[in-house]
């Protein structure tokens, strides 16, 4: 496994391979756990290299505080990605990536950034279209390799491809999860005993809302959920949307041959954790 931090020296190597090589690419922000390997292994399966970058990407946090408290456990990562077989870590510093102008792109999604995480995370995915879009632009990957957990992310990530034109084909993969539900996330690490108990609550209660959409309307599944969640002294629900997959828009009613999804924002502690459980 190949480490590089410098943009040139990883391009170099990129080069190097024989026409035709294939390259699947896994953007992390580290603090790695067994969703990022999932995703590391099925790029092992359908390319030739695979390529991980590690860079907690300042432009996308719209709290100062949660960008400083963000795990930073690189040594660990680098051991985590050897056993799963990667070959090439792309691992920067901010001053590599964005020089002294450490500023987010504007960009257009198509109105995708202005529904659920769009409305409570000012900037975020310009933030988020600004690191991506330049980490395609240095390792030119075929497959780039994105959880549905960030399921807005993975939209709008996929929007900025098709708008810009980026030859690369972007891969969704399923939501990892722990033995007791709760999506796993970077940020689980930093829960309280009291409220990694409380957590997988979130879940559970996906999964109700889904089985209600059956036969219920959007609202007052919406409803039911708030009700729930004002009983749980530990998790503070922040939003809970059933919203169309596509254009990411809250519903009020189902139309036939469409696809929704719940989404649900909640707060353990001071801990922010989203999950999503499709429709």
């Amino acid at each position: 496994m190949l480490v590089f931090a410098k943009i040139k020296s990883v391009q170099q190597k990129l080069s190097s391979f024989k026409k035709g090589t294939t390259i699947g690419f896994v953007p992390t922000m580290g603090a790695l756990h067994k969703g990022h390997l999932s995703l590391i292994e099925q790029a092992r399966k359908e390319n030739d290299i695979v390529v991980v970058s590690i860079f907690v990407n300042p432009t996308q946090f719209d709290k100062q505080e949660d960008l400083i408290n963000y795990p930073k456990t690189i040594d660990q990562d680098l051991l985590l990605l050897k056993s799963v077989f990667c070959d090439i870590v792309f691992a920067p510093s901010s001053q590599e990536i964005y020089a002294d102008n450490v500023k987010s792109q504007s960009f257009n999604f198509d109105g995708l950034e202005h529904q659920m995480e769009g409305k409570f995370r000012t900037g975020h995915f310009d933030g988020v279209g600004t690191i991506v879009k330049r980490l395609f632009e240095i390792v030119r990957p075929n497959k780039a390799y994105f959880g549905e957990k960030d399921f807005q992310q993975l939209q709008i990530i996929k929007k900025m491809v098709e708008k810009h034109q980026i030859p690369v084909k972007i891969i969704a993969c399923d939501i990892y999860r722990e033995d007791d539900g709760l999506a796993m996330s970077s940020r689980n690490a930093r829960l309280t005993l009291e409220h990694r108990k409380a957590a997988p609550f979130i879940y559970k209660t996906l999964k109700k809302a889904k089985i209600k959409f059956g036969t219920e309307n959007a609202l007052n599944i919406v409803k039911w959920v708030e009700n729930e969640f004002k009983n749980q002294p530990l998790l503070e629900l922040e939003y809970f949307e059933i919203a169309n997959e596509e254009t990411l828009k809250t519903i009020e009613t189902k139309s036939l041959n469409q696809k929704y999804r719940a989404f649900i924002a909640v707060f353990a502690g001071k801990i922010r954790l989203i999950d999503n459980i499709s429709l």
